[in-house]
């Protein structure tokens, strides 16, 4: 089923590894890559539970689009062990002007499919997604 703005279909692993990492937490952060030839949406990278959120941005391709699930863990006030998934659209002010405008236009449907976000954010550069904007998101 292909988006009508911008052509993309949605692989059924995008999905399925989101259920997993939101249902069995088996991983702490899914990087999702448009193929523009196969016009879908596909799998890139899954982070494994134990990596962290430098790991994470490490993940990311620096001249490229992406779009990223991040499952941040944190500790409340009250003490109590919560998590939060982000849904960041990473769209580097480096990247070809062509690639910013199928990810944007693609945004929105792809996210439907990925029910349970609880945040998002749009980055074009490391500091707009810096653990200090994550924290200051959750609470």
């Amino acid at each position: 089923m292909a988006n009508a703005a911008s052509g993309m279909a949605v692989h059924d692993d995008c999905k399925l590894k989101f259920l997993e990492l939101k249902a069995k937490r088996t991983h702490r952060f899914i990087i999702y890559k448009i193929e523009e030839k196969l016009k879908q949406v596909m799998v890139e990278k899954l982070g494994e539970p134990t990596l962290t959120y430098e790991d994470f941005i490490g993940n990311l391709p620096t001249n490229e689009c992406r779009y990223a699930i991040y499952d941040f863990d944190f500790v409340t006030e009250d003490n109590c062990q919560k998590s939060k998934i982000f849904f960041i659209a990473w769209s580097p002010d480096t990247s070809r002007v062509r690639s910013k405008m199928i990810y944007a236009s693609s945004k929105d449907r792809f996210k439907r499919e990925l029910d349970g976000i609880q945040v998002e954010l749009q980055a074009t550069d490391p500091t707009e997604m810096g653990i200090d904007v994550i924290k200051g998101r959750v609470y």
